[in-house]
């Protein structure tokens, strides 16, 4: 799971607003472990000693990104380090903090699907788009390392666009950025 920007457009850290009782951070970390995945790592950079402390009790394995302010490719790496540095994964699903409405049930169905066909990216479709949450095969971890920058997993996503399975999934395109969206995630709109 990302989680470790800055929150540049809310002016607030986004992974500590306040959703169903607890913050966004939790939310998606306890999405994460009910999902069943083999390993949950959190990766966090700007305020992490307070994200640390959110994740308390929650069997995540958290990592410190502290090139974070470099962008969004910074924490792909240290995600992806992390999990191979335990064991030699298969395939790494990205999520991330900010789509709330974002639920175990989706991510089960990612892995089911990557399960029975084995397809380089198994990645939500929403507002016309391929995006995150998406799951990677081992083949592609090297683009992966490559990114640099702010660019994220889209940019693989795109390049392997006709051979990723797209799992519907309209709700993932709510997510928080910005005042606006904070305010309707706090109103329910």
């Amino acid at each position: 799971m990302l989680a470790a920007g800055g929150s540049t457009r809310l002016g607030s850290p986004k992974q500590l607003l306040p959703y169903r009782g607890r913050t966004l951070l939790r939310h998606a970390a306890e999405t994460a472990l009910a999902a069943g995945a083999a390993r949950v790592v959190v990766v966090v950079g700007a305020e992490a000693e307070r994200l640390r402390a959110e994740l308390d009790g929650l069997d995540v394995h958290v990592v410190e990104n502290t090139a974070w302010a470099e962008g969004l490719s910074t924490s792909v790496r240290a995600g992806l380090e992390a999990l191979e540095s335990a064991a030699a994964p298969e395939a790494v699903l990205f999520t991330t903090c900010d789509q709330p409405l974002v639920t175990p049930d989706l991510l089960r169905a990612m892995i089911a699907v990557y399960g029975a066909s084995r397809p380089p990216i198994v990645a939500c479709e929403y507002a016309g788009t391929a995006g995150v949450p998406a799951l990677f095969d081992r083949a592609l971890f090297g683009e992966l390392r490559e990114l640099r920058g702010d660019s994220g997993a889209r940019r693989v996503i795109e390049r392997h666009l006709a051979e990723a399975v797209r799992v519907p999934f309209p709700d993932a395109a709510v997510d928080v950025d910005d005042a606006e969206d904070a305010r309707r995630l706090e109103t329910g709109e």
